[in-house]
């Protein structure tokens, strides 16, 4: 896509309502959006509550078709798909990960994962489905193995961060694992090949150009090769790694910072998710969104990025989470302190040529 020029527009398809309080994540459902697969988002709140929304094929509007409750008794503040859509985890400051399983279009409780001491922050699966990562206010990161019959081992729970695991991420194509956390620092895990013996192999931070404040969020763009992460110090910040080298077996590469995106947000950035055509969104407690992509006029010694659109008032409230559908439509699903979650299509302004 060219982005040369700036006549682009994030225009609002459709304000879900439902939840009763904050909406904190949300996760598109892998597998949907295209041939004719209508595109399914699942969102989670304060209100104990997940949503399962579901785009209508013949209108393109999204119904609410399953809300999934009972099972928290505190706010659910994370979900996750697992890459073959059939189950979803969910994260809750009750202490417990629940998992979810859609069969025919109706969704069942699987099972209860327990362990952490107090509120889960964040669920992510890896790339093949075989793992299961959980972080939590209690500092720790744990990781599950997937099993036949949907049981879940805990076989590693690693003790690295000095405070409250904001979020844990998979690498898109590896098994190694990234968290964030309030102690401003971004930790690097990998195994030790047989899958039980976990160690920090690289602490992102202040001393290597990173972070200041706590570490909110990261995400991956399609290759793998770069990371972005968003912080309470308002900045953005992008990072590379040779991850050739890494597949390849000559041994760990290290990731180091590429850039900083600073003065864009005035108030926390609690989310950033990179397309995979190359945008990065970014919200924020300013309750602004923001979209960068790398500039074709990138410095010699390394690439930098700049703002394509911003859009104001996004949201009533604080922006907790932004995240790209891998639909070729290009949609932007957004969600809020206000209670709401919102639907955004991004492409030409209205009139310009389509690119």
């Amino acid at each position: 896509m060219n982005f040369a020029d700036e006549n682009f527009e994030l225009r609002e398809v459709q304000r879900l309502e439902g939840h009763t309080d904050r909406v904190w994540g949300l996760a598109w459902k892998p597998a949907t959006g295209v041939d004719g697969v209508p595109a399914v988002l699942a969102s989670c709140s304060g209100d104990k509550t997940v949503r399962i929304w579901e785009q209508s094929s013949a209108s393109g509007s999204f119904q609410c078709k399953a809300v999934l409750d009972e099972k928290h008794n505190r706010t659910v503040r994370s979900c996750a798909w697992s890459p073959s859509g059939k189950l979803l985890a969910t994260a809750s400051f009750d202490g417990t990960t629940a998992i979810w399983e859609e069969v025919g279009g109706d969704y069942s409780f699987v099972c209860t994962l327990e362990g952490h001491e107090n509120e889960v922050k964040s669920v992510s699966w890896n790339a093949s489905g075989s793992l299961l990562a959980t972080c939590g206010r209690d500092k720790s990161v744990w990781i599950w193995d997937v099993l036949p019959q949907n049981y879940f081992d805990c076989v590693s729970v690693l003790q690295g961060h000095t405070q409250d695991v904001k979020m844990v991420k998979w690498h898109p194509s590896m098994d190694i694992l990234f968290s964030c956390s309030y102690d401003n620092t971004i930790k690097v895990w990998v195994g030790d090949g047989d899958g039980d013996d976990w160690y920090c192999v690289q602490t992102l931070d202040e001393s290597n150009s990173g972070h200041t404040s706590t570490v909110w969020a990261l995400s991956f763009n399609a290759s793998g090769d770069k990371m972005v992460s968003c912080s309470d110090d308002l900045t953005i910040k992008i990072w590379g790694s040779d991850i050739t080298r890494t597949q390849s077996g000559e041994g760990y590469a290290p990731w180091t910072h590429l850039c900083t995106l600073s003065g864009y947000h005035d108030r926390t950035i609690f989310s950033v998710h990179w397309s995979r055509d190359g945008i990065i969104s970014s919200g924020a407690a300013d309750d602004a969104i923001r979209l960068f992509v790398e500039s074709e006029d990138g410095l010699v010694d390394g690439p930098t990025y700049k703002l394509l659109l911003k859009k104001e008032k996004a949201h009533e409230m604080d922006v907790n989470a932004v995240q790209w559908s891998s639909t070729e439509n290009r949609l932007l699903a957004s969600a809020s302190d206000d209670g709401t979650v919102k639907i955004w299509d991004f492409g030409p302004k209205t009139g310009q040529k389509k690119v």
